[in-house]
């Protein structure tokens, strides 16, 4: 990372800004201007996320926000409803009040002395869903969108839900919230309000799981923020990005080629980070790129960004199997167009001898599977943060329990770009049913590298909105779609489909045991080849930002996976611990820590053995006022429901402020 010590314009920093919603409620900023924008207005970047501008994003946005500011923008980092020092009660994610508020705050940074009346909306995650769902409901001075790590699908492509099955994700999300939400205004803004704003907070919030789970199709709940549902909604030019390692980078296909307006996309090998701080790397030189962009939009410059191919790749390069990488090998490409006149779709047919061969006539003979359910345990995240552990490892294990389909060694170089298809015939013995596919890479070694995957709850064969139940025994021809990737196959490589019909704790299991009957003869593994049009790409050149804020790290940031089997029952259990660090905001006296604790649990024939729980604990302090708060969630399952239990406690000092529990049963509906 190479810091910019000597910024091009000086920049000032207003620490807490109140902006009044119409309803009179009041929503904190942190704003970053260049020292004369009173005098000479600028645009305006607005970034919109609950995640606390004051202390957890305060790091990451000081090396980034000074940094555009000093370029000629005002930078408007603007806490939630709810969240924060902002006024009110946050009880879902992306609800009408929260875009509302967002068109609003829209609306007062556009009339502000300081603003030319031009504003462009940014984010990562959070940020980049609501940016997009903004932009569709079209507020006037909104310009162009900048949204990293985001979808335009809340149900298929999201964190809750995989080809209709259940992400155990959803269950590790959900957790994440309720103890984000249990944390208070700082008192150093709002005063002694502080303590009536929390309560409130910890009285209203609600269980998020619970209401995630009791949508389980894709419904109206869903479709709300689903910019996918009208993708002509949205006007203004849109710049995309995502990483391979990242749980969105299918949204970023979609929008390039559905948007009507200017829109560009970027897929490097990253988690779900922003491209500066991209891991694994190369991360890259995004601030200028983003800067570029802006002054396309926002300063009507011709920065060339416009004229340019809509879509880069990053093409990676095959790599042993690791829990974690710091840097994948590779190259950039460009694509002129998605889809693209450069992928060729090459269909690979399945053998019940274990073959996947571009020729037809392999054996076909009916091929029965039963996976035992801890077969996923070495998928890793369905999301990866960068963080040690959450990436797949070596496939042997789980492909043990799978059936795999294998080529003969590569003679040449294989390159795919886009997203792989399985469409497969088969049966099960039981109505809810789901299947796990994966594109391995097998080195000569015999390790094996998943290169991507796809799940579909085969209740959800023909759509996600109304799920039917399969007729035991009866054929089905399915489709099951692959995540999106880039990726050579070397020379001396193998490329293995795997088959289970379980992949926990990716997706929770079946309500019972699940026997499945694949064809290999009707079953086609379609995938998206690619042909170099011999384009040069320029290198992205390596990060900037601006200077790091000034923190005392009394606990480093770390995270630890463990897989363990019990020898007599065979239980499979996957704990994962992460530390966000406990840390000093040295200007602010403030100390902030927090730290979860993840725990996945089965029996491997026993699909109402399955559990999950989730621990989050975080602490807060200035001088002689403390606050620290746990929050505990489980879910469990058997034939005819999910059951939640939660427990919220929060605490003042040593007072015990608040000790909430729920216990609750959501109906199972075909998943």
């Amino acid at each position: 990372m190479i810091i910019d010590t000597d910024l091009p314009r000086p920049v000032r920093e207003l620490e807490h800004v109140e902006i009044a919603m119409p309803d009179g409620t009041r929503l904190a900023a942190r704003i970053w201007m260049p020292v004369d924008a009173e005098d000479h207005p600028v645009p305006a970047i607005f970034e919109y996320i609950p995640y606390r501008k004051n202390d957890k994003t305060l790091e990451r946005d000081h090396a980034r926000a000074p940094w555009l500011a000093a370029r000629g923008y005002a930078y408007v980092r603007v806490d939630l409803r709810g969240t924060g020092e902002s006024e009110g009660v946050m009880t879902d994610e992306y609800t009408e009040i929260e875009l509302q508020d967002g068109c609003d705050t829209i609306a007062w940074i556009a009339d502000q002395s300081w603003c030319d009346g031009g504003v462009g909306i940014v984010g990562i995650s959070w940020g980049g869903f609501n940016g997009l769902q903004i932009a569709a409901l079209r507020p006037p001075a909104l310009k162009a969108v900048v949204t990293i790590c985001s979808t335009d699908d809340r149900y298929a492509d999201d964190i809750h839900y995989m080809g209709g099955t259940l992400l155990c994700d959803q269950l590790s999300w959900a957790s994440v919230m309720f103890g984000i939400n249990t944390l208070p205004p700082d008192p150093a803004h709002v005063g002694n309000r502080w303590r009536e704003l929390w309560e409130k907070r910890l009285d209203e919030s609600g269980l998020w799981l619970e209401t995630w789970m009791s949508h389980q199709t894709r419904d109206e709940f869903w479709q709300h923020g689903s910019v996918c549902e009208d993708f002509s909604d949205i006007e203004v030019p849109v710049y995309a990005v995502s990483g391979w390692a990242d749980g969105y980078c299918r949204s970023v296909f979609r929008l390039v080629e559905n948007l009507k307006g200017p829109a560009k996309g970027i897929v490097g090998p990253w988690s779900h980070r922003y491209p500066h701080l991209g891991e694994p790397g190369p991360a890259i030189d995004w601030l200028t790129e983003e800067t570029r962009w802006w002054d396309q939009w926002l300063k009507g410059e011709d920065t060339g960004i416009a004229d340019e191919p809509p879509l880069r790749l990053y093409m990676q390069d095959h790599a042993p199997p690791r829990s974690h990488y710091e840097h994948r090998d590779g190259r950039w490409i460009t694509e002129l167009a998605w889809p693209s006149p450069n992928i060729t779709r090459t269909e690979y047919r399945l053998g019940s001898d274990g073959s996947l061969s571009e020729e037809a006539g392999a054996p076909d003979a009916p091929m029965t599977l039963n996976s035992p359910l801890w077969v996923g345990g070495h998928g890793g995240k369905w999301c990866s943060y960068a963080l040690p552990g959450d990436q797949p490892t070596d496939q042997r294990r789980d492909d043990a329990g799978s059936l795999v389909f294998e080529t003969a060694p590569l003679e040449t170089p294989l390159e795919i770009a886009g997203d792989a298809k399985l469409r497969v015939t088969l049966r099960a013995d039981k109505p809810v049913a789901q299947i796990a596919a994966r594109l391995v890479d097998v080195a000569p070694d015999g390790a094996g590298t998943r290169v991507s995957y796809g799940l579909l709850n085969l209740t959800h064969r023909d759509g996600h909105a109304d799920p039917q139940p399969l007729e035991p025994g009866r054929d089905y021809t399915i489709e099951v779609p692959f995540k999106h990737v880039a990726q050579t196959f070397r020379a001396g490589h193998r490329l293995r489909l795997s088959l289970s019909s379980s992949y926990f704790p990716i997706a929770w299991p079946t309500p019972e045991p699940v026997t499945l009957t694949v064809l290999p003869g009707q079953t086609v593994l379609d995938l998206p080849v690619r042909s170099d049009d011999g384009l040069a790409v320029p290198e992205f050149q390596p990060p900037r930002a601006a200077e790091p804020l000034e923190i005392a790290v009394a606990v480093p940031p770390g995270a630890e996976w463990q897989l363990s089997e019990d020898r007599d029952t065979g239980r499979v259990t996957t704990e994962v611990r992460v530390h966000e660090g406990g840390i000093r905001i040295n200007r602010q006296d403030f100390y902030h820590s927090s730290e979860g604790y993840e725990r996945y649990s089965v029996l491997p024939d026993d699909p109402a053995s399955a559990e999950g729980e989730v621990i989050w604990e975080h602490e807060m302090s200035r001088g002689d006022w403390s606050v620290k708060t746990i929050t505990t969630t489980r879910l469990q399952g058997d034939a005819g429901s999910f059951r939640i239990e939660a427990r919220m406690q929060a605490w003042a000092g040593e007072e015990l402020v608040r000790d909430t529990d729920w216990a609750v049963a959501v109906p199972r509906n075909l998943v």
